[in-house]
């Protein structure tokens, strides 16, 4: 049989893939640069806004494991269109004349498309020729985080342009052809693949992490009613404990604690959630500083969309670390690139706190930071999946991606109490140190994330023959993880 129309399946299946980790990444930021164009076309205050980023990210992290639990079954290309459907109808309802609430519904279902990528990593891995899918398992990686720098300044032109709707309508576009690309391209699950849904499991799950990223999200509520916050924060580690202990126990897991507590994915995990809220944070710092008045003593007071060209170097050089990653990992091990992107990002946050005197000082600062990112999240899948079979890639992915969002909205947060705290009693803008101290706190996370990859580099050197490419069989993993193979050291 010819290999002719497989390899021509597998070079169409590459792009449609980024396309729709592109679409649904760029299209779950769209909150972001619209957030003062719905205050004011809804008359609501920014704050209440600001729930039309933040519902898309919690409605993303809550379907994500749900998805990656659907996506190791044999219908994951049914639970592609079908969430793919939910991100048309959500983009619809943000277009349509409804009133605000009707715009967050649109929203939530937006961010129902951000648990895609871990199913995308699962196509990849089942049906492209070993030598490609490991490549394209990092760029989807790299693409659903600089997917925010790609919509964020066009988002933000057709809102100067034609208004907040045109802005929405945008994506309602983009998302239309990502289905018709997913129907088109998108293979079934191979077969003999098996996976219910833990509902109990889901439903605590979700519980606590809506409790996570709205206290992160709600800095308010620590400063005006700080009993109730802890309160709520006491709830919110209850549900993830009674979750973990209830997953440990199910038959058909939602996700797989015991292999999530293997030193690899473990340790990739804390380095996802350190490191993620780092990262972050430096993103957060730099636009808010690019947009500041001049009049407050530092920024440049740049509008919407001139702030949205500032992403410009993230996502260019986060896609090139992406495409690069794959080729130095021929030689360097996973975790020592985690290690070294880490640091990376803080060489980021040096920059950004000893020099930000010019916009081209801050464009250099969020080059480093793209580059490091996208080198960081190409790295991380191949850490994971070298110890996970080939069933579950898509629930061991996706639950590194809930723990990607708990420490994206972490840095967001801590990045705001850090300003708020800067900020004289009074005055709308902190004080120019307040930046210098956050950064500060961005340097010492991404030290932690350096050392945590170290650490996992220094625990797999002896495993020499641990396979470190994701698309390899991990059948002869030396862990003991249920469902993989015997000790390797053995025969080596």
């Amino acid at each position: 049989m010819s290999t002719a129309p497989i390899r021509a399946e597998a070079r169409l299946l590459v792009p449609a893939l980024m396309f729709i980790a592109l679409v649904v990444a760029a299209v779950a930021s769209l909150g972001t640069p619209l957030i003062t164009s719905v205050a004011t076309t809804f008359h609501v205050s920014l704050d209440s806004a600001q729930w039309t980023l933040t519902i898309a990210l919690l409605s993303g992290a809550v379907a994500t494991p749900v998805l990656g639990r659907l996506g190791a079954g044999p219908h994951r290309r049914a639970t592609i269109l079908a969430t793919l459907a939910i991100v048309v109808v959500g983009s619809a309802l943000t277009v349509l004349p409804l009133p605000f609430a009707g715009l967050l519904v649109g929203r939530a279902a937006q961010g129902v498309g951000l648990g895609l990528t871990a199913l995308l990593m699962g196509v990849a891995r089942d049906h492209l020729p070993e030598e490609r899918s490991a490549a394209t398992i990092a760029l989807i990686s790299v693409v659903s985080i600089i997917g925010a720098g790609v919509g964020y300044p066009l988002a933000a032109l057709l809102a100067e342009i034609g208004g907040l709707r045109a802005a929405y309508g945008l994506g309602l576009l983009v998302t239309a052809i990502a289905f018709l690309t997913a129907w088109r391209s998108v293979p079934a699950a191979p077969e003999g693949r098996s996976a219910r849904v833990h509902v109990a499991g889901a439903l605590v799950l979700a519980s606590g992490l809506f409790l996570v990223l709205f206290l992160a999200g709600e800095r308010s509520l620590w400063s005006r009613h700080l009993a109730a916050a802890v309160t709520l924060a006491v709830v919110a580690v209850l549900l993830l404990c009674l979750w973990t202990v209830s997953e440990l126990r199910s038959k058909t897991p939602l996700v797989d604690v015991r292999a999530v507590r293997h030193p690899a994915v473990a340790g990739a995990n804390i380095a996802m959630f350190v490191g993620g809220s780092g990262m972050y944070l430096l993103l957060t710092l730099i636009t808010r500083y690019a947009q500041t008045p001049s009049g407050a003593g530092y920024g440049f007071g740049l509008t919407t969309f001139v702030a949205g060209l500032v992403l410009i170097p993230f996502s260019v050089l986060g896609f090139v670390a992406g495409k690069l990653t794959p080729r130095v990992r021929e030689r360097i091990d996973g975790p020592l690139l985690l290690a070294g992107s880490a640091a990376i990002v803080g060489g980021g946050f040096v920059l950004f706190a000893t020099a930000r005197s010019n916009l081209a000082e801050l464009l250099v600062a969020m080059g480093v930071l793209g580059f490091g990112v996208g080198g960081f999240s190409a790295a991380m899948p191949g850490v994971i999946l070298a110890v996970t079979p080939k069933s579950e890639t898509s629930s061991a992915m996706s639950f590194n991606y809930v723990v990607r969002s708990v420490g994206y909205s972490l840095g967001s947060a801590i990045g705001g109490l850090v300003l708020a705290a800067g900020t004289a009693t009074g005055r709308l803008f902190p004080d120019d140190d307040a930046y210098t101290t956050a950064a500060l706190v961005g340097i010492a996370a991404m030290a932690t994330t350096t050392v945590a990859g170290l650490a996992l580099a220094r625990r797999r050197s002896p495993e020499t023959s641990l396979t470190t490419d994701p698309t390899a069989d991990p059948t002869a993993d030396p862990t003991g993880v249920p469902g993989q193979g015997e000790s390797t050291r053995t025969g080596s």
